[in-house]
């Protein structure tokens, strides 16, 4: 088998400042779009004349980019991290030129699309290229800083989505990505170019990539649309089903029988893969849990606004930035990993049956900060400690495969887990609404637009309703704190082994 082509010398620490920069930028840009998207959306769709289609927006960027996750990684293992990345930057850019120009509902839901085939490279190479140029004993620290870039931008993209939205417009939420992705095109050309640069003759799965990529849409839209835009009885939903588990199956099928798989199966043979990817994907339900419906909790029962309400999760960024810098330098000096997403899974669960039992807490700025910053801590243990120990159990040459499988399994469990709470959620609050005696308040139209349509509701109907959302609230946090012991159960199963102290390119 030809072996990727590269020079073999070491990485001295300023280049691997310079090669970190590059991709935390590409990651910063891709991480923080999806959050000032989402804060923008009701103004996009009053603008363009199309409040129903709303959701595609989201939906049509999580497809795109979660379905050619592993095939970015799988292409950078055939043709070298500098290349591919750049494509997918150039392809994130594109769309996000397109989606500022956007005349319609029509257009921007395609150019979502676009941006989001970007997208999921980002992600998914943004831990690849730090594999390739730090030791995996060192790795941890600098996956714990991309961790980092991902909590900012959790917090960030909806303070500053509300910014471009109220002062300028929601076209400039797309036009921010430019000048970013400029630099960031400029600082990895120069950084990059002592990467891998691929095998000498690659051979691309197109038929593997092409069943991946229909499954993975075909079940991603039962499980984030159906039971709301589309019952889960519908023959669209169930056909959708049936169709993508045949593709998975067929998948399954070829995968076996090519030469360079797009998901090379004996990578499921692997104990810490096996171990690894579900846990990611559990985790990254619980994570969402806090990311997407702490802030509704606290804007729908609680009263405060939307830059409050992102104030107010401060905490819990600046506790998964801790959590996950911290855990990387733990790591480097003690050569250990198991035990630190123990530890943050175990805080996760406590805290968050913290806010199951009480969930009002989360108001108080000092209770607040009380148990969000545990909260944070907990989350930021697990996602990078996770990606350090796969890239040190697989062989260099499916390093780029096994990095975006992890990526590609937490967006999975990511895209899920708002699905499952937000069936959860609805399914409560109508039980509740009902035993109130406000059965026709549907709760699909609070969680959509917000505090205006309880301002509707007379006094008594309007503290019945919040009752029954801040309950319904404290089932989805106790449910998250279910998941993450369920994620804790399975980490206990990783095996653990030494992390190698030699940086790729002296192996």
């Amino acid at each position: 088998m030809p072996d990727f082509t590269t020079d073999r010398v070491a990485f001295t620490h300023r280049e691997i400042l310079r090669v970190f920069s590059g991709v935390a930028l590409a990651m910063l840009m891709a991480a923080m779009d999806q959050t000032v998207v989402a804060t923008a959306l009701p103004t996009m769709g009053a603008d363009l004349g199309s409040l129903e289609n709303l959701p595609w927006v989201v939906t049509a960027y999580m497809l795109a980019s979660t379905a050619t996750t592993p095939i970015y990684g799988k292409l950078s293992d055939l043709y070298g991290r500098k290349r591919i990345l750049q494509i997918a930057i150039w392809l994130f850019l594109a769309g996000s030129l397109l989606c500022a120009l956007a005349q319609s509902m029509v257009q921007l839901i395609v150019f979502r699309g676009l941006q989001g085939l970007g997208g999921g490279g980002l992600m998914a190479l943004a831990f690849t290229i730090i594999g390739d140029v730090v030791a995996p004993r060192e790795r941890g620290r600098y996956q714990g800083y991309i961790g980092g870039v991902f909590a900012l931008a959790s917090v960030a993209g909806p303070l500053l989505g509300g910014l471009f939205t109220e002062k300028l417009s929601w076209h400039w939420i797309f036009l921010i990505n430019l000048p970013i992705g400029a630099a960031a095109l400029v600082m990895t050309n120069r950084a990059l170019g002592r990467l891998p640069t691929g095998i000498a003759r690659p051979r691309i799965d197109y038929l593997g990539a092409a069943l991946l990529m229909g499954a993975v849409t075909s079940l991603l839209f039962v499980v984030s649309r159906g039971g709301t835009m589309v019952s889960w009885t519908s023959p669209t939903v169930l056909g959708l089903g049936a169709f993508g588990v045949a593709l998975l199956v067929a998948f399954v099928w070829h995968e076996r029988r090519v030469a360079e798989p797009i998901l090379p199966l004996p990578l499921f043979r692997i104990p810490v893969f096996t171990v690894a990817t579900p846990v990611v994907a559990v985790s990254a339900m619980t994570l969402f849990a806090g990311i997407v419906f702490l802030p509704l909790h606290l804007q729908l029962v609680l009263g405060t606004g939307a830059t409050a309400s992102g104030l107010l999760l401060l905490p819990l960024v600046f506790g998964m930035t801790f959590g996950a810098v911290g855990g990387g330098r733990l790591i480097a000096r003690s050569g250990r990993y198991k035990i630190f997403p123990i530890v943050g899974l175990g805080l996760a669960v406590a805290m968050y049956l913290v806010l199951g039992l009480a969930g009002s807490v989360a108001g108080n700025p000092l209770w607040s900060t009380l148990v969000l910053v545990p909260l944070g801590v907990g989350l930021g243990l697990v996602m990078p400690v996770m990606t350090v120990a796969v890239q040190n159990a697989v062989d260099r040459r499916d390093l780029g495969a096994a990095t975006a499988s992890v990526g590609f399994f937490r967006s999975l469990g990511g895209s899920a887990g708002v699905a499952l709470f937000g069936a959860v959620l609805t399914w409560d609050v109508s039980r509740r609404l009902s035993a109130a005696g406000l059965p026709d308040l549907n709760p699909r139209d609070v969680l959509e637009h917000g505090t205006s349509v309880l301002a509707t509701l007379p006094p008594v109907a309007r503290g019945a309703a919040l009752n029954a959302f801040a309950g319904a609230f404290e089932t989805l946090f106790v449910l998250a704190a279910a998941l993450g012991l369920v994620s804790l159960v399975m980490t206990l199963f990783l095996e653990e082994l030494p992390l190698r102290s030699a940086k790729p390119a002296e192996e």
